[in-house]
C-alpha cells in the first residue's frame, strides 16, 4: 500500500538561527545562516499548502515545553509561515481530548521536538492522538517531522537507553516500542557528535534484519513511501546494515560482557544522497566516479 505521507527525521540540534539566544538581533535575518540549505526550510517547501500550511509544534518529549515549543514557532513564522501553533500535550487524558484530535485533524504538518522519547510513546502510544497520527500518515499528504526524541520515536523499534562508552556491552542497549510510522529501521540521534555508533552496532545484531540509521546534529532523512530516503542538512547519516553479518558471539557471552560482530556493512549519506530501503541501494549525489 502506498503511504501518502512524508516522515522527515532530524538528528537533533536543528539549526533554527539564533532564536534560542536571548539577545538575538532584533534584525533576525542578520543572525540566521540556514534559509538557503536548512532543514526547516526544507519542511516548508515538502508541506502541502506550503507557507500556509497548518503547523503543529508538539512538545510532550520536552522537559522544558514552555521553552521550546515558541522558539520552532518563531523559526518557522520567520520562514514565512503563516499558520503555526504549538500543542503542549503532556498527559494521557489529553491525547484523547476532543479539541487536541480536532487540532491534529487540521494540521498538515506535525514538528515533534526533542527530549525523551520514552515520553512520547508512553504518553502518546494506543491513544485516539496516536491512531490519528498513524492515519494521517498513511492516508493524507501530511508530514511527520521530528528531531532528536521526535525522530527516534517515529520507527517501530525505539531506542530509549545505552551510554556511548560501554554500548558494545551486552544488555547496555535499551530497545522498546516506538510509534510505528516506520517498521525495518533504528533510529539514533546526535548520532556522529556523541559517538553513538555502538548504540546501532548492538540494535543490529540483535536483528540484523532493521537497518540503523544514525543521524548527526542538524542532519536528517527526508522519506517518501517508506522507503525512498533522502538526506538533508548540514552534516552526516550513517547507515549499519546487518544482513551480510557472518558470525557475532551475541548469544554466547554475559551481561555486561564485550560483543564481537564480523561483516558488519555501514554506509554514510551526506545531503542529497539517497537510499532505497526496498533495493538496500545507496546513490551518492556527487559521485567521482558517474
Amino acid at each position: 500500500m502506498e503511504i501518502k505521507g512524508k516522515l522527515i527525521i532530524i538528528g537533533g540540534a536543528v539549526d533554527k538561527g539564533s532564536f534560542t539566544e536571548t539577545d538575538f538581533d532584533t534584525n533576525v535575518a542578520n543572525n540566521l545562516n540556514f534559509f538557503e540549505t536548512g532543514i526547516l526550510k526544507r519542511i516548508l517547501s515538502e508541506a502541502k499548502h506550503g507557507k500556509e500550511s497548518r503547523f503543529e509544534v508538539i512538545t510532550t518529549a520536552s522537559k522544558i515545553p514552555r521553552e521550546i515549543g515558541p522558539e520552532y514557532q518563531r523559526a518557522l513564522q520567520y520562514l514565512g509561515a503563516t499558520n503555526v501553533d504549538v500543542m503542549h500535550l503532556d498527559k494521557r487524558e489529553m491525547a484523547m481530548s476532543g479539541e487536541m484530535i480536532d487540532r491534529l485533524k487540521a494540521a498538515d504538518v506535525v514538528m515533534f521536538t526533542g527530549g525523551d522519547q520514552l515520553r512520547l510513546s508512553s504518553i502518546l502510544g494506543g491513544t485516539t492522538f496516536h491512531d490519528l497520527l498513524l492515519d494521517k500518515y498513511h492516508n493524507e499528504e501530511f508530514i511527520y517531522a521530528g528531531t532528536s526524541a521526535g525522530a527516534a520515536a517515529a520507527s517501530q523499534s525505539m531506542i530509549y537507553q545505552g551510554s556511548s562508552s560501554e554500548a558494545l556491552l551486552k544488555g547496555e542497549v535499551k530497545i522498546t516500542s516506538g510509534l510505528g510510522l516506520i517498521d525495518g529501521v533504528v533510529i539514533d540521534t546526535h548520532f556522529v557528535q556523541r559517538g553513538r555508533i555502538g548504540r546501532l552496532f548492538q540494535a543490529v545484531v540483535g536483528n540484523p534484519r532493521i537497518l540503523g540509521v544514525g543521524l548527526g546534529e542538524d542532519t536528517g532523512l527526508l522519506i517518501r513511501n517508506n522507503t525512498e530516503m533522502e538526506a538533508i542538512g548540514s552534516g552526516l547519516v550513517i547507515l549499519v546494515d546487518g544482513r551480510e553479518i557472518k558470525d557475532t558471539n551475541l548469544t554466547q557471552v554475559e551481561l555486561g560482557q564485550p560483543i564481537s560482530i564480523n561483516h558488519l556493512v555501514t554506509h554514510v549519506m551526506s545531503k542529497y544522497d539517497t537510499y532505497d530501503l526496498r533495493t538496500h541501494k545507496m546513490h551518492i549525489q556527487s559521485s567521482q566516479y558517474v
